[in-house]
């Protein structure tokens, strides 16, 4: 009796974790290996305006997902306010959510206004920073945050 009430708990951890993980992934742009932003600086997008690269010395874990920083400094700025420093869109491409679809990103395409920042789409087909850049910016937002209200689930 005992030893099934152990796989049983054992079952259930297995299944809660695997739909946490999913939910991850569906409000995240990451794959297994739950490093956000594809270990680049949130806190070098939005307080900067550049597109750094992260060093494992410096990492920080918030919801589960791992974020880099070029410096401590950095750190301890996102881990003062976390809600701050976090992609739009859980990082997926702010066009493509704006039009009701996730796709990964180039995490050198970005777009930083309003205290927010934006990453977009990049590759020998389609530069969707460009075409939000060419866009209403305040209608494309309110597309995109209705969409991802759906997408996010």
């Amino acid at each position: 009796m005992k030893k099934s009430i152990n796989i049983l708990v054992v079952v259930m951890m297995m299944v809660l974790g695997t739909n946490v993980s999913a939910q991850n992934k569906n409000a995240n742009n990451i794959d297994d290996s739950k490093i956000a932003l594809q270990g680049y600086s949130p806190v070098s997008y939005l307080d900067l305006g550049i597109a750094q690269k992260g060093l494992k010395e410096h990492k920080a874990t918030h919801d589960g997902l791992a974020y880099y920083f070029t410096s401590e400094a950095q750190k301890k700025s996102f881990e003062s306010n976390p809600k701050k420093y976090l992609p739009q869109y859980g990082g997926y491409c702010a066009f493509g959510v704006s039009v009701g679809a996730k796709f990964r990103v180039d995490p050198n395409k970005f777009v930083v206004k309003d205290g927010k920042y934006f990453l977009f789409l990049y590759d020998l087909e389609v530069d969707a920073q460009q075409l939000w850049i060419t866009g209403n910016h305040t209608e494309l937002v309110e597309k995109a945050n209705m969409n991802w209200t759906k997408l996010s689930k």
